[in-house]
């Protein structure tokens, strides 16, 4: 074996490595999620308030979505939904992982941010599939009107993993072409 057959192969499993290691923020993710949906389930009655901080700033509640954000297409037909809601996000995020591990211009933050969005997808596809009520959202907060609204929609740490991690992933790809240029 010369130095730079040697040499290739550290980078290549280097590479994997840094491809593999955000994947623990997904399983974090995931496993929070379950946890706290569980710790829901079994202390709080199914629409109830459960707990409410300063005031009703923030209140965990249990409610179950059988919709998609903001309860969309909660009415649909229980086979649309199942297509729809379930479905095609699980082929969406098994090219969303192919791309991840094919592509090597990431960044690492944006590595991260993606395996954090995967892991809420995980997250709350995994209540579409054994949750025959929906997914479990239970953070509810006071919105004091804005955008019309009085509280914003009901979410779960899944969805604020979701909406944190692709934040952070859309402010880093126009980070990325900014300095490319």
């Amino acid at each position: 074996m010369t130095n730079e057959t040697i040499g290739v192969e550290f980078k290549q499993k280097q590479g994997l490595a840094q491809k593999l290691l955000p994947l623990l923020l997904a399983i974090l993710i995931i496993a929070l999620d379950q946890i706290s949906k569980v710790i829901i389930i079994k202390n709080i009655p199914a629409n109830t308030i459960g707990f409410s901080f300063f005031g009703d700033l923030i209140r965990i509640i249990h409610v179950q979505n059988p919709g998609v954000a903001f309860s969309l297409g909660h009415s649909l037909a229980s086979s649309a939904r199942i297509l729809m809601f379930a479905a095609a996000p699980l082929v969406v995020i098994l090219i969303v992982l192919g791309i991840y591990f094919r592509n090597n211009t990431f960044t690492t933050l944006q590595r991260w941010t993606i395996c954090g969005i995967i892991g809420g997808g995980i997250g709350n596809l995994y209540d579409r599939f054994f949750r025959p009520d929906g997914v479990v959202d239970f953070i509810d907060v006071k919105f004091f009107g804005l955008f019309g609204l009085e509280r914003w929609p009901t979410f779960n740490i899944a969805d604020a993993a979701i909406l944190i991690c692709g934040f952070i992933l859309i402010i880093s790809f126009f980070i990325s072409i900014k300095n490319e240029k």
